[in-house]
């Protein structure tokens, strides 16, 4: 079994910060690429940023220079630090691994999400 669970969300007034944590769990053989999605009302799940873990990441415009995706392989933990929060930047963020697990063929697996609200 794995699981993905992510923490860190909460209530930030704008131009705060906040650092969410995504730890992966369970029986896994490697993990690939790890992912930061959001979810806003009324809006398509995005892309928000991407780590490889080949020394690459890549981000959503909306986010270039205010947002941070970094990875502890020993840990099979993601963060992604916030800075310089806007209202837009409220929704539900999720965490996503590409991952290689022992006992199951599925490759990607998502958490449960957090929820982060930026009042104006």
């Amino acid at each position: 079994q794995v699981h993905l669970v992510e923490s860190g969300g909460g209530l930030v007034q704008a131009g705060g910060s906040l650092n969410l944590s995504c730890k992966a769990s369970g029986s896994i053989l490697s993990i690939n690429a790890m992912s930061w999605y959001r979810q806003a009302p009324g809006k398509q799940r995005e892309l928000v940023a991407t780590n490889t873990g080949a020394g690459t990441t890549n981000y959503a415009d909306s986010v270039k220079g205010r947002f941070t995706i970094s990875r502890d392989n020993a840990k099979n933990t993601a963060y992604l630090q916030m800075n310089n929060l806007k209202p837009e930047d409220t929704a539900v963020y999720y965490c996503n691994a590409d991952l290689r697990s022992r006992f199951s063929t599925q490759r990607y697996y998502w958490g449960q999400g957090t929820q982060v609200t930026v009042s104006s």
